[in-house]
């Protein structure tokens, strides 16, 4: 028999509630170069690109399996030049809990351009993190 798992609805909204809140008064981060195996394996050769700060409540209550960021602040003035190719959500503290891939698309996280300017001023307009059934 095939290995088949299903959660409800309610059941991920705990675990994205619990996961996500975490999250509050964080950051957002994009870098260049090769995205790390997970987010507990150090940054090594990449670049950060820009820095973006999760609010105080940095998602919503998670509903339906999904849970949407709050506004998140752009960064008035990127810190590299560079393609982004990956992102990551820290805690207030610095700590990495969630890396994603990042570029134009079939990514998970969509830009406009993946091409970044020193200076420039990055944005994300939305964000949602969805558990699969």
């Amino acid at each position: 028999m095939a290995l088949n798992p299903k959660t409800s609805a309610a059941f991920r909204n705990l675990g994205l509630d619990a996961a996500f809140d975490t999250l509050n008064s964080g950051k957002f981060r994009i870098y260049d170069g090769t995205q790390p195996t997970d987010s507990d394996t150090a940054i090594g050769a990449q670049n950060l690109l820009a820095d973006l700060a999760l609010g105080s409540t940095a998602f919503a209550a998670a509903s339906s399996g999904s849970k949407t960021a709050s506004a998140i602040t752009q960064d008035a003035s990127a810190d590299a030049t560079g393609t982004a190719t990956w992102a990551s959500l820290l805690t207030s503290g610095n700590v990495r809990k969630m890396d994603m891939s990042a570029g134009t698309a079939t990514v998970n996280l969509v830009l406009n351009s993946a091409s970044i300017a020193i200076l420039a001023a990055v944005s994300v307009s939305s964000l949602v993190i969805t558990q699969a059934a």
